[in-house]
């Protein structure tokens, strides 16, 4: 028995650590991530920790900024790379699997602890999101740390729990803003509807508790409107409403709206969960079949703290069935309590055999590593700039001009290049290279457009650098009128 634990528990060490291999290898791609780490890189050059910064000038009232503090101090304390922009996530599922593990074990014991911790971290989207920048696992732990504080404060009424879980809430709020409310509360409230017993709440400190969540929260949403007037509505009416109701939302500063047919949000449960969620919809198949019944979900002999997992784990997907503006992401909240009950249940319906077990824990990692490994040899085929702003830096000289892309700039040419190319139109260009005719120029162009602008270029033009996107040019000399 000993023997077997410790095979679990070194399988989940090598599976948390073998996210390090793609977190260094993967490049920044575009756009989400290396957006994100570029507004964190410019918090961390300018040290304005109130308003992330879109683009130098350009305030981004997108997200809180929770995520982006901890990527900016990364930076500060390990210099600007993908590893650090990604540790910070890294070590939030860390804290994460620890509250899925104290939890489960005071529930159920050691060994279901174990398995839910390795359930959890070999979920599709939990461990792509175990080593990414983006905001949504700064929100999961928020959710996750509300959602075991009310089970264990539930179950010791004085504990400290009572307190964590508001500070789950303040979590929340910096990371994603209001949607952590109705991602902690609804659960919640409907949970309390089935159990019809409005009592179990009375244990935890509301006034005082929401209280500390207001004095940890609100203080930055203040700061934010007052440094910028218009984050408040464009970031509370914009983002927290008219992105779900309105699928084609034009109002969005830093994108576009996700379009996609209402209930997509179920087919994305089953992709973040995959291969546990598919796997639990079979065991509960096979129990009905095999007790010739198909109302096991909602028996009573569901405890009370099975039924708020139960509940947490089908959220995201109820309250998000009629928004069509949505991503896989916004399942991550929910792969907690799946992780927790499907250990609960795993040893009642399918093989526990170690080897059986762990080969289902590999086969995410596995898939993610050969993606990583590709990454590594082949950058160019990947939709980022790290290699042809690497080409740049290693060919530059004293005479070279800064970089220039025209038309628009990649976030990821932005975050490698430390912020220091330059976007022109092509009359722009023909001005610039008049004026300097000593000057080297190294200029990225859309791969569709190549040829027409190479053609209406004179002097020295040379390709130098073709990856997915872009096509760059080295340009000596003068171009005539």
């Amino acid at each position: 028995m000993l023997k077997h634990l410790d095979l679990l528990f070194w399988s989940l060490v090598i599976i948390i650590f073998s996210r390090w291999i793609t977190m260094m290898m993967v490049p920044m791609l575009d756009t989400t991530e290396a957006r994100y780490s570029e507004v964190a890189r410019i918090m961390a050059e300018t040290s304005d920790w109130i308003t992330p910064w879109f683009d130098y000038g350009i305030p981004f009232w997108g997200k809180p900024p929770l995520s982006f503090w901890t990527e900016a101090l990364s930076f500060r304390f390990f210099g600007v790379t993908e590893f650090a922009a990604r540790l910070p996530s890294w070590l939030v599922n860390l804290g994460m699997l620890g509250l899925i593990y104290h939890v489960t074990r005071i529930i159920t014991g050691h060994r279901q602890a174990l398995i839910a911790t390795l359930v959890f971290s070999t979920m599709a989207l939990s461990y792509i999101m175990s080593g990414a920048v983006l905001t949504d696992p700064f929100l999961a732990l928020g959710t996750t740390l509300s959602l075991v504080s009310l089970i264990l404060a539930l179950r010791k009424p004085g504990s400290l729990w009572r307190w964590w879980f508001f500070i789950g809430l303040s979590i929340g709020l910096l990371a994603k803003g209001p949607l952590a409310l109705i991602l902690i509360g609804g659960p919640i409230g409907l949970w309390m509807i089935w159990q019809r017993q409005w009592r179990n709440l009375s244990h935890l400190p509301w006034g005082r508790g929401l209280l500390l969540t207001a004095l940890l929260s609100l203080p930055w949403y203040i700061a934010a409107e007052l440094k910028t007037p218009g984050f408040i509505n464009y970031f509370i009416v914009g983002e927290h409403f008219l992105r779900f109701i309105d699928s084609g939302w034009k109002g969005d500063l830093y994108g576009s709206a996700h379009q996609q047919a209402y209930g997509t949000i179920w087919i994305y449960w089953l992709q973040a969960s995959f291969p546990w969620g598919p796997i639990a919809i079979i065991m509960l198949i096979w129990r009905g079949i095999s007790t010739r019944t198909f109302n096991f979900v909602f028996k009573p002999k569901l405890s009370d703290e099975q039924r708020l997992l139960l509940l947490s784990a089908l959220f995201p997907s109820l309250f998000f069935t009629f928004s069509g503006n949505i991503l896989w992401t916004y399942q991550l909240p929910a792969l907690v309590p799946l992780a927790i009950l499907i250990a609960m249940q795993i040893t009642h319906s399918i093989p526990t055999r170690k080897f059986s077990l762990i080969a289902l824990t590999a086969l995410v990692p596995f898939f993610v590593l050969l993606i990583g490994f590709y990454a590594q040899f082949y950058p160019e085929k990947l939709k980022t700039e790290k290699t042809l702003v690497m080409y740049y830096n290693e060919h530059k000289n004293n005479d070279t001009q800064p970089l220039i892309y025209i038309g628009k700039s990649p976030f990821s040419a932005r975050f490698y290049s430390k912020g220091r190319i330059k976007v022109m139109e092509l009359t722009e260009i023909k001005s610039l290279i008049k004026n300097n005719a000593e000057s080297i120029f190294f200029v990225a162009i859309a791969n569709e457009k190549a040829d027409k602008i190479i053609s209406s270029l004179a002097g020295q033009v040379q390709v130098e650098w073709v990856n997915r996107r872009f096509t760059l040019l080295q340009i000596n000399g003068t171009i005539p009128n």
